[in-house]
């Protein structure tokens, strides 16, 4: 199958500004993550961004490169741009890598390109892996899933959902044995067709009260299918902590290393 890989880099950070271009190991983080993608099976991997500077550097390392505009509200609106540029086929698909992924799976961006292309009837593949830990349950940063037949996405939240009612009756937090807990990962395969349509729908009600841009496509009757993978995938970096701790995975030209 053929399918392309999207790397949607911004220059603002709160946190770590001028983020896709700290650098690890001798190389920036942005090119750490296209590289890595490139290990996949995609045809195509490049970058898409508003900073000439990210532009020139990725230039610079033999990476694709293109200028979307700079007032995008979501990631996804800077996918649909890529894909109008591209004139992408409506049934092409089209995976998102964030540009602070340096350890992501390729694998992983395999996976979910292939299980969108084997469901011609969904528009969006995402991935999920199970919950084994309360803290994990409970906090609100990390986006929960719950899967009905055929791994299809019902709903996504930020609360510990399923609610084990028997086992949390006194109010305690614990991880019901059996519970059919996900975490969501935020890595996505997109059909162009979807892209294209995106930028014309309105943020539903249950997106802005959860603050999670996919349910967006659930209000509005998009099928979203979910790779389960038994392995949490290495964190991207958000904070001065995680750029640290991925700091210390790269010595300079050995690529990072691929999760079992």
């Amino acid at each position: 199958m053929s399918f392309t890989v999207v790397i949607p880099a911004r220059a603002a950070s709160t946190r770590l500004p001028g983020k896709p271009l700290l650098d690890l190991g001798g190389l920036p983080m942005v090119v750490r993550t296209a590289r890595q993608a490139a290990r996949s099976a995609a045809d195509r991997v490049l970058i898409a961004t508003d900073h000439a500077d990210i532009a020139r550097v990725a230039a610079g390392h033999g990476i694709e490169v293109l200028m979307t505009r700079p007032d995008h509200p979501t990631g996804t609106d800077r996918l649909a741009e890529v894909a109008a540029m591209l004139a992408l086929e409506d049934d092409a698909v089209v995976v998102n890598v964030q540009g602070d992924e340096p350890l992501i799976d390729p694998g992983l961006i395999d996976a979910v390109a292939v299980l969108l292309a084997q469901h011609p009837d969904a528009a969006i593949a995402t991935c999920a892996a199970p919950i084994r830990d309360v803290d994990t349950l409970f906090d609100p940063n990390a986006v929960k899933v719950v899967l009905g037949a055929n791994h299809r996405a019902l709903y996504f939240s930020r609360a510990p959902i399923p609610w084990a009612r028997d086992a949390l009756a006194d109010g305690g937090r614990r991880l019901a044995p059996g519970l059919p807990a996900w975490l969501h990962i935020g890595l996505y395969a997109y059909r162009a067709g979807f892209l294209r349509q995106f930028p014309e729908l309105p943020p539903g009600r249950l997106e802005r009260v959860e603050s999670l841009e996919q349910l967006r496509a659930l209000e509005q009757g998009f099928p979203i299918l979910v790779h389960v993978t038994e392995a949490v995938p290495a964190r991207g970096v958000d904070t001065p902590e995680d750029l640290a701790r991925v700091r210390t995975l790269f010595d300079g030209d050995s690529p990072p290393p691929v999760p079992a």
